[in-house]
């Protein structure tokens, strides 16, 4: 399961919206994201480029702790 630090989140709107994101993008399945932690968890059907989901949630107004 691959995972990701968003930052910014603070409260289940955001975390709704970063799950939004990442189902949409194609190969990426099984979202989970936490608030407290703030780490977004998916599984990869296909390989998917760590740019593709940093851009998706930079979209959705976060950003991605590197």
């Amino acid at each position: 399961m691959a995972q990701v630090k968003v930052k910014g989140m603070s409260c289940g709107h955001c975390t709704a919206s970063v799950t939004q994101a990442l189902e949409a993008l194609d190969g990426v399945t099984n979202v989970n994201v936490t608030l407290e932690t703030g780490i977004a968890q998916y599984d990869e059907e296909k390989p998917v480029d760590p740019q593709t989901v940093k851009d998706a949630i930079t979209k959705v107004g976060f950003e991605v702790e590197e």
